[in-house]
């Protein structure tokens, strides 16, 4: 072989491995620049509106709503003020929240039923009575208009929660919509895909005909109340303006997605959860988002000073018990359907991370997500839980074990939904509650201001999750293990000019402790551990920290 050509080949290999050396010591150069808000990796905080605070107590009895309940089955006083409050005294930003989702804010029905627990109410938002309304227990346009210009004002996001399945319950003072509107004589059996989504979820949940394209007449009862509200003449008008836009046929769901986008376009929300979506045809969402994404750039068009970002619209469907370990795709048993789509959700909850994080130690729950989310799931996202206003089943019932929440939570890769009370450890048994009314108790602030174990552990949830928000490469990056003992990982993000590494350690001794981080960080980088609030610099490989917690948090200073 020529000389030359064997020289050229050995240089090559040469520059070969010094490039992998270097790949190895520093991954990513951290970028100073300003931390880009992304959903995949936002934590989310996710309340019921009646349980969380109650801002404003004039507003706590409407429409003669006093029948005595059955135990946490009525209003309790918590509104939209009450989550302002928080947001201006600054108890989301100490949680590192970048997101609050709220229970649906629309008039809900006026009577109460009773399903054998006693009378209930619509106090958690999902028995709407008329979609164009903010129920007066929840506050006022004013109250919301407020709400989102103080959260985007720190960096808070604002996600409403958006039912087109349903109407609330008949009652004694609600009655039921046409039959042209709705069908009530099929439950659900849940068998197979037909048996799922033509048919109403439980008994008296009359079920919107979201398949229909028929044109249809406004219900009396709206046609009534907003007459008697002095609104009928405007209502109409914006119909006919939608209808006229967009060519859709004057359907159901049309009506629907018309008044809930109006949110969008007036207030400037950044997103939706979809309620009950694997119970409505999946085209239903893709309409659905396309309103959506219209609404929120009307808005962004119209208020050019109060844009906070160039994100999407954000849009996540509850399609229940689905799981990430599914991919895409969600089973009916005789339908397989993708609800990941570019036209649809870009983001779907994930009912499995219960059970993994029950089932799996930190670094194979770990390795799981970021192979799923960098693999099947790559582009989408993913809603990890815990505990929720509907799951039975939590990872910890009876809150013994708040920092393994707070740890698998707000660590693992995709975006977290911290429910109300985690933070605190809110218990989720209650005596005298039945069903998910356990699940829905009122925000204990008297514990978070009372009790020392209390505090401690919502400054763990606090100093973790500012952490997260302080770096997307927590939800959004590449996770991989440096050492299995002691317990040591970094994860890494970047996008466009923006870059993000981090190195954790989880399970360590207390003291003093050495960590290695030379694949990550070169000798004489100064870091910062945000557990124990101390700076250390990078030496041989290594950091060495003396701090009383089996956790460090490093980030670059």
């Amino acid at each position: 072989m020529n000389k030359l050509i064997v020289f050229a080949i050995i240089l090559l290999t040469l520059s070969c491995k010094e490039h992998k050396k270097e790949a190895e010591v520093k991954l990513v150069e951290p970028s100073t620049e300003h931390t880009p808000f992304i959903w995949e990796a936002a934590n989310l905080y996710f309340l019921l509106t009646d349980r969380f605070n109650n801002g404003d107590t004039s507003n706590d009895i409407n429409f003669d709503r006093t029948r005595e309940t059955g135990i946490l089955r009525g209003f309790k006083g918590g509104d939209i003020k009450g989550i302002t409050q928080k947001v201006k005294e600054g108890y989301f930003s100490d949680l590192g929240i970048n997101a609050i989702w709220m229970t649906p804010i629309v008039e809900q029905i006026h009577g109460g039923t009773d399903e054998g627990t006693g009378v209930s109410y619509g106090f958690h938002g999902y028995w709407a009575k008329d979609w164009t309304k903010i129920d007066p227990n929840f506050g006022t346009k004013d109250d919301l208009h407020e709400l989102v210009k103080e959260a985007h004002a720190r960096g808070i996001r604002i996600v409403l929660d958006a039912v087109i399945n349903h109407t609330g319950p008949v009652t004694e003072k609600d009655h039921v919509w046409p039959d042209e509107w709705v069908r009530t004589d099929k439950q659900c059996t849940y068998d197979n895909y037909e048996n799922t989504v033509s048919c109403t979820l439980v008994a008296n949940l009359p079920d919107i005909r979201t398949e229909s394209n028929d044109n249809v007449d406004l219900p009396p009862q709206l046609v009534e109340k907003w007459k008697s509200e002095g609104r009928y003449e405007q209502e109409l008008e914006e119909l006919d303006a939608f209808f006229e836009r967009t060519g859709h046929p004057r359907a159901p769901r049309f009506y629907i997605m018309k008044w809930l986008t109006d949110y969008i376009k007036e207030f400037g929300v950044d997103g939706y959860r979809a309620d009950t979506v694997k119970h409505t045809e999946e085209y239903v969402w893709q309409e659905f988002k396309t309103e959506c994404d219209y609404a929120f750039s009307e808005y962004k068009k119209n208020n050019p000073d109060k844009i906070i970002d160039n994100n999407d619209f954000y849009l996540v469907g509850e399609v229940y018990n689905y799981g990430i370990s599914s991919g895409q795709f969600f089973d009916f048993g005789d339908n397989k359907v993708n609800y990941f789509d570019p036209a649809s959700f870009h983001s779907l909850i994930n009912f499995e991370f219960k059970w993994n994080s029950k089932e799996l130690d930190y670094e194979p729950l770990f390795k799981k997500y970021t192979e799923v989310l960098h693999g099947d799931l790559e582009d989408f996202g993913t809603l990890n839980y815990l505990s929720s206003h509907d799951d039975g089943s939590p990872f910890d019932a009876n809150r013994v074990k708040p920092y393994e929440t707070a740890n698998k939570l707000l660590l693992s890769p995709g975006t977290s939904q911290v429910y109300y009370g985690d933070e605190s450890a809110r218990q989720l048994v209650v005596k005298g509650a039945n069903g998910d009314a356990n699940l829905r108790s009122l925000m204990n602030w008297d514990s978070i201001a009372k009790n020392g174990r209390t505090k401690e552990v919502l400054n763990h949830w606090q100093t973790l999750g500012k952490f997260r928000e302080r770096h997307p490469s927590i939800g959004a990056g590449m996770h991989q293990m440096i050492t299995q003992q002691p317990y040591v990982f970094y994860r890494s993000f970047s996008k466009d000019n923006y870059k993000d590494l981090v190195v954790v350690g989880m399970n360590l001794e207390k003291g003093k402790k050495t960590l290695s981080v030379s694949r990550v960080f070169e000798d004489g980088v100064l870091l910062h551990d945000a557990y124990s609030n101390q700076d250390v610099m990078v030496e041989n490989g290594k950091v060495k920290i003396t701090s009383p917690y089996d956790i460090v948090l490093l980030e670059k200073k």
